[in-house]
């Protein structure tokens, strides 16, 4: 991939990388949600899905393979967002950080669609 010639060198890895740091860090012990165990566990989950989905699909080495991966990333940046709005539902984060968090997940997910858009051939859409 003449792009990169690591992963960490991708901006949106580098921006999910992030996230997942803001995402433990909004659920860190003593928040409000940190008690719910199952809801941590499935936004922390899908948070670093993110980040690993675009490094395991950058190390397959085909365009194909790694569109693929691309799609289960920005899969995973929905469900983060979904996630977001349980939180602020459920008064575990403020409103904002919500909206904040919310934000950044679909700035990540645009710029995975524009990668997989680079990658993928008519004939594999």
């Amino acid at each position: 991939m003449a792009f990169a010639k690591r992963f960490e060198e991708l901006e949106i890895w580098q921006h999910a990388r992030a996230l997942v740091t803001l995402v433990y860090n909004d659920f860190a012990y003593g928040t409000a949600g940190h008690k719910d165990a199952l809801f941590c566990n499935q936004i922390t989950a899908a948070v670093l899905s993110i980040m690993n989905n675009i490094s395991e699909g950058f190390e397959r080495h085909t365009p194909a393979d790694f569109a693929r991966f691309l799609d289960i990333a920005k899969g995973s940046c929905g469900e983060v967002r979904s996630m977001y709005y349980a939180a602020q539902d459920l008064n575990y984060v403020r409103a904002d950080t919500a909206a904040l968090r919310r934000s950044q997940a679909e700035s990540i997910a645009k710029g995975i669609a524009a990668l997989t858009r680079h990658f993928r051939t008519p004939a594999t859409q």
